[in-house]
């Protein structure tokens, strides 16, 4: 058979780098001129791959708004590839549904230009996630395509360690932890193989002969795929030429300008029986540690923070709100939360939401966060509004008092505090002048208040003067209402609140009858804030502000939690590298200080400060480094002698009813060149641990490949890490804290969670000073701690995910309506199954369920909605063949679609 060389023009677009976003946008405008104009005046230029994201049809025709229908004449003719998705993305810092609405939305979109690439397009992803078979196959995909997380072995017999992770191919099968199985496409010679083809015949030739040796020590067929293009390049406008110069030079090769599904389909044809499998995540396992690029996942850590708050939002908190109301409201805000997850996925490319541009780029990332977060809250207003004027609020009618509803949209049972600001009193500007309003609203005692239930029980609440302040209200039919109002701020502890439901309460003036409950309950706070104390949980602080916890179920103690640790960081955006000799600095053996914050019916809460001296920054010669783009594992500079105080002020609260410790850290950061870590051993050995990933609780070993050099071994998350034996477990949760690293030490497994890391350049190919990734100013952070015995992680899990969906609260009247004021609108039964998605389906109106088995058995999958029946579907929301089991698979991701009876 005749070799045949497959020359696919493409551009990989960074919508933004190391330029701010208007300067690569300008230069794709002038790309996508170039590309049209070809297929205007050139016939033998017959395609280009659109890089496997719609948003760059989106960009262009933001600037040439008339070239639309040239866009449509050449994706219908098959010359302007587009699709599958709507950006591309990094896999691990996004959620798993953030996944799934990137191929959605691109889908949808690429149906209504034309044909969508039916390929998962992941050049330069950060790491491959192990659920993408699965995902792909119920998108509808049977390959995928990626630059990085294999080892390519080729034909000079490179040994390996594991071959799951290392192929000797650039083809490969590619199989999930659910056993679904792909064709994975590596680009061995990287997405640039091809990139611009000589017409001079003699530079052609050198040219080939390195490039098909190149590919030749990898490719399984005789189809070799040559990639015409690279980061931001330029079409090669003379590419016909010169591949007529190639087929003169090699007349026993055909050279063609093809796509990818002239490719794949001629590929599939002739594949081997011997082509590897790889499994599960591939996240370069097979290599010496140093450009996983894992450290992205701590670099600009307010990014990650700002991307966890707006996808809760979205997914867990306004999309359930919404499709609740539905029921009464008859109207879904389809249009906005497209518009709101486009924002937010926006920010999601691989350079964007991993941190590693330059600060321009990232100043406008978070001016779509808070533009989707804003979205985001309005529908979750909107909607939850609507729900609560539909909530039978009547049984409060003999109770002169403020009615007020608790929603848990989450899908699982949700311990917590509850917070509402309930108005008491109301003075419209109608009434008379502002400052006269408010004196009078401002001079009024407030009363003592209770909390009850709709059955008259009074129940445990903590309630402080709220103050007065102006407000408003925007009626729908008529103009702005100005008022002022009195205040009081309701924290209500709630125990065990049923998935995806509300509970109905009522604020009241007490009387003698009432019986307080503050005055019976046992404090939570003793020994002047060294001790903590619920049924479940006992925490003794000592006098370096580490922690002994004891877990009464279980009888185990764990110690010296909550140490942290600060060292220097000389490396980049992408990479951490501590300076040579670096010693670390600990809070453990220094001195603390503890002071209660409150000991209430709700929660006992106490800060613990340290005062640590670090030093400022690096010392001169990182500048210097820098400046020669000396690569950062070159690197001779150490931390400056100047040292300065960091303060860290931690909040440590342990509810009533919880079974998991939070915590706050903040801190004012004025020290650059550093990375600061939170510790918590564990008291276990296990040769592996657990984390939260892409539709996955992803089992990973502690220990390294042989081949592995970097000193250390960063990991991704999204909500937990869990280290456990046969015996007991603890899960550390975070929110927008994506990066832990399990160390070993003292015979057991510490689980370390960066909370900042600080450095002033992007990295890379070039210099490109980055002062803001120094994180200057104020920092806060949110983390937790859960402990378990046996066949109890699933709970933490829960727990950890929970963390991150605060209850929603909203004050209403006393009205007739058509739900119960204490309601479950959907159970989701068993802690085995963790739901992702509650909405309705994208331009109609059924209900779409998404949920994943989070461990490696067959586990109890029961969702039920009142008055819905369920069909089967796929990623997409179509409906397919196949009943709804009441059983998942290990690791199956369920989707349901939910027809009102």
């Amino acid at each position: 058979m005749k070799k045949k060389v497959y020359i696919l023009s493409h551009s990989h677009w960074d919508r933004e780098w190391y330029l701010p976003y208007e300067q690569h946008h300008m230069r794709l405008v002038e790309l996508m001129d170039d590309v049209l104009e070809l297929f205007e005046t050139d016939p033998e230029f017959k395609s280009f791959h659109l890089d496997g994201q719609t948003i760059m049809i989106d960009d262009y025709l933001q600037v040439r708004p008339h070239k639309k229908e040239l866009i449509q004449k050449h994706i219908k003719n098959g010359k302007l590839k587009i699709g599958p998705f709507y950006i591309l993305q990094d896999a691990f810092l996004t959620s798993s549904e953030s996944n799934v609405r990137n191929i959605i939305v691109g889908m949808d979109e690429s149906k209504q230009w034309g044909a969508p690439v039916k390929l998962g397009y992941f050049p330069d992803t950060f790491g491959n996630a192990g659920q993408t078979p699965q995902m792909m196959e119920q998108a509808g995909f049977d390959v995928a395509a990626f630059g990085r997380g294999v080892k390519p072995t080729g034909f000079n017999n490179v040994v390996v360690n594991d071959d799951k992770y290392a192929s000797q191919f650039s083809e490969m099968w590619w199989k999930g932890p659910d056993e679904s199985k792909i064709l994975g496409l590596l680009f061995a010679n990287w997405y640039s193989n091809g990139n611009e083809i000589p017409t001079d015949k003699a530079e052609a030739q050198a040219f080939w002969e390195t490039k098909l040796a190149d590919a030749g020590l990898y490719t399984s067929t005789d189809h070799v795929l040559m990639m015409n293009g690279c980061d931001h390049q330029p079409v090669q406008k003379d590419l016909s030429t010169a591949i007529k110069v190639a087929n003169e030079l090699y007349p026993d090769i055909e050279f063609i300008h093809a796509s990818f599904e002239e490719y794949l389909t001629a590929l599939k044809q002739d594949l081997p029986e011997n082509l590897n499998t790889v499994s599960g995540e591939l996240t370069s396992q097979e290599t010496d540690g140093w450009y996983t690029l894992a450290n992205t996942a701590s670099t600009r850590v307010y990014l990650k923070q700002w991307n966890t708050r707006v996808s809760r939002l979205l997914e867990s908190i306004a999309e359930p709100l919404a499709t609740m109301a539905y029921e009464t409201a008859e109207e879904y805000p389809h249009d906005m939360l497209r518009y709101a997850w486009k924002t937010l996925m926006q920010n999601h490319p691989h350079d964007s939401i991993c941190g590693c541009s330059v600060d321009e780029v990232h100043r406008e990332m978070v001016t779509r966060f808070e533009k989707a977060n804003e979205v985001g809250r309005y529908v979750a207003d909107e909607a939850a509004l609507h729900l609560v004027r539909s909530i039978d609020t009547a049984s409060f009618k003999n109770m002169d008092g403020f009615p007020f509803v608790v929603f848990n949209t989450s899908g699982s049972e949700k311990t917590g505090v509850a917070e509402v600001r309930i108005e008491i009193e109301r003075l419209p500007f109608s009434a008379g002048v502002p400052d006269q309003l408010y004196k009078v609203l401002k001079e009024k005692e407030y009363p003592s208040f209770v909390v009850k239930t709709v059955d008259g029980e009074t129940i445990s609440a903590i309630v402080t003067e709220g103050g007065t302040e102006f407000g408003y209200d925007l009626p729908k039919d008529k103009f702005r209402q100005p008022f002022m109002a009195r205040y009081v701020e309701v924290r209500l502890p709630i125990e065990s609140m049923k998935g995806l439901s509300w509970n109905s309460f009522i604020l009241v003036e007490a009387d003698e009858q009432d019986v307080v409950v503050t005055a019976t309950e046992a404090s939570l706070v003793s020994n002047n804030g060294a001790t903590l104390e619920n049924s479940y949980l006992k925490i003794d602080v000592q006098k370096d502000g580490t922690l002994a916890v004891l877990n009464k179920s279980t009888n185990r103690t764990y110690a010296e939690l909550l140490n942290f640790e600060d060292v220097g960081d000389i490396g980049n955006e992408y990479i951490f590298r501590q300076p040579l000799n670096d010693q670390a600095i600990y809070s453990k053996g220094t001195a603390a200080e503890i002071n209660i914050i409150e000991d209430t019916v709700g929660f006992g809460e106490i800060e613990i400060t340290h005062h640590l001296e670090v030093p400022i920054s690096a010392d001169e010669q990182l500048e210097e480094e820098q400046k020669a783009v000396i690569e950062m594992r070159n690197r001779q500079a150490g931390r400056s002698k100047t040292c300065k105080t960091l303060t860290l002020k931690t909040k440590v609260r342990l509810e009533r009813h919880s079974q998991q410790v939070k915590f706050e850290t903040t801190f004012d950061n004025q020290h650059k060149d550093h990375r600061l870590r939170v510790l918590f051993p564990t008291g276990i050995q296990s040769d592996v641990h657990y984390a939260d990933s892409i539709f996955e609780v992803v089992e990973r070993p502690n220990t390294v490949d042989p081949a592995w050099i970097n000193p250390s071994n960063p990991q991704h998350t999204h909500a937990f890490v869990n280290v456990q034996d046969a015996e007991h477990g603890v899960t550390a949760a975070g929110i927008g804290l994506n990066e832990y690293e399990i160390i070993e030490e003292q015979n057991q497994q510490t689980i370390a969670v960066t909370l900042l890391r600080a450095v002033g350049e992007l990295g890379d190919w070039g210099y490109f000073a980055t002062p803001e990734a120094q994180c200057l100013g104020e920092q806060s952070m949110l983390y937790a701690l859960s402990f378990h015995g046996k066949e109890e992680a699933t709970r933490t899990f829960h727990e950890a995910f929970n963390y991150q969906i605060p209850f929603s609260t909203y004050q209403t009247t006393v009205h007739d309506g058509k739900w119960s004021p204490n309601h479950q609108y959907a159970e989701l039964k068993g802690q085995n199954m963790a739901l992702t998605a509650f909405k309705r389906k994208e331009h109609s109106d059924e209900i779409i369920t998404r949920m994943y088995n989070l461990t490696n058995k067959e586990t109890d999958a029961v969702l039920t909605i009142e008055n819905y029946a369920s069909k089967k579907c796929n990623l997409l929301e179509e409906v397919i063949e196949g009943t709804v089991e009441e059983t998942a698979k290990p690791y199956e991701i369920v989707n349901t679609l939910w027809i009102q009876e």
